[in-house]
């Protein structure tokens, strides 16, 4: 048995399609434009590439895009007075502050100084709040896109055993939290589980979100399961260059596995695709409407 692959490139291109359209709704019936403004502090060289292509994607599905480059020496009073200015911008829909920020500055004060309205990271402890206890939350684009891509794939989850390995506030907890929603039987795993093979072998769902090269070994993988590889680890190879590698050993998880993500390919190009969704998502609550229906 070999699994199906899960194209998140071919999944979120078709994503970023019915955004576009709705986003042509939105000016044509109500005359509104979806606007993202997106703040980077630094010149963090990872950071730079996820805001170009931000910006390209907002741009690409006739959103309006602000970019705010600030210096690494912005002081945390000035970064937090430049998102006031942008929560009360009407022409501002939702707010990206770019992580890491530089070490002076306190991560958690500014996210939470974004208004949850416009918070299209779902990092806001109130958009946080809301998800754990099932109600409207704007929810964070990485496991957004991992849902997105589960019920494609599955239809109908409920009463399927989830693992999620990983427990950030960013990936795993908020991961978990959409598949109880789902009404999936879900466990977290992280990295003082006990019996770890024994927890991933009896999923139907694997939600690896652990930040480590291949931990998960595909001999653990259920027959038949669904894998999710939230990784994005570089490795050496013997040339002395590297390779991008996941948390899922995929060259045997793919024996066993029903369907499976590859890296890179699979949850990384959602993670975009789904920061537009929910600013399409935030522009419409905004504005009291509905989102198109396309």
């Amino acid at each position: 048995m070999t699994a199906e692959l899960i194209d998140g490139k071919a999944f979120s291109a078709t994503l970023k399609q019915d955004i576009a359209k709705q986003v042509t709704v939105l000016k044509e019936k109500h005359n509104l434009i979806p606007g993202l403004a997106v703040v980077i502090v630094g010149e963090d060289p990872a950071s730079q590439i996820y805001v170009r292509n931000k910006n390209i994607s907002t741009k690409e599905a006739g959103m309006n895009s602000f970019e705010h480059r600030l210096p690494e020496e912005t002081t945390e009073e000035d970064l937090l007075a430049l998102v006031e200015k942008l929560n009360n911008d009407p022409a501002v829909n939702g707010i990206l502050v770019q992580l890491p920020l530089p070490k002076h500055i306190n991560e958690s004060a500014v996210i939470n100084a974004i208004s949850p309205a416009k918070d299209v990271d779902g990092f806001h402890v109130i958009n946080s709040g809301l998800l754990a206890t099932g109600g409207d939350a704007i929810v964070p684009c990485t496991p957004l896109g991992c849902l997105l891509m589960l019920k494609d794939k599955l239809g109908n989850m409920s009463g399927l055993d989830a693992v999620v390995i990983g427990r950030s506030n960013i990936v795993g907890k908020p991961m978990a939290q959409l598949l109880l929603n789902e009404s999936c039987t879900v466990t977290i795993a992280h990295s003082r589980t006990r019996n770890l093979p024994e927890v991933v072998g009896r999923a139907d769902i694997v939600v690896a979100a652990v930040g480590r090269p291949e931990i998960i070994k595909g001999d653990w993988i259920k027959e038949g399961a669904t894998v999710i590889d939230v990784g994005i680890n570089r490795v050496p190879k013997d040339d002395g260059k590297s390779r991008i590698v996941g948390d899922v050993e995929f060259d045997e998880a793919v024996k066993k596995a029903g369907a499976i993500t590859p890296v890179p390919g699979g949850v990384g190009p959602m993670t975009i695709a789904c920061l537009l969704k929910n600013t399409v998502t935030a522009t419409c609550r905004q504005a009291g409407i509905d989102e198109p229906d396309v």
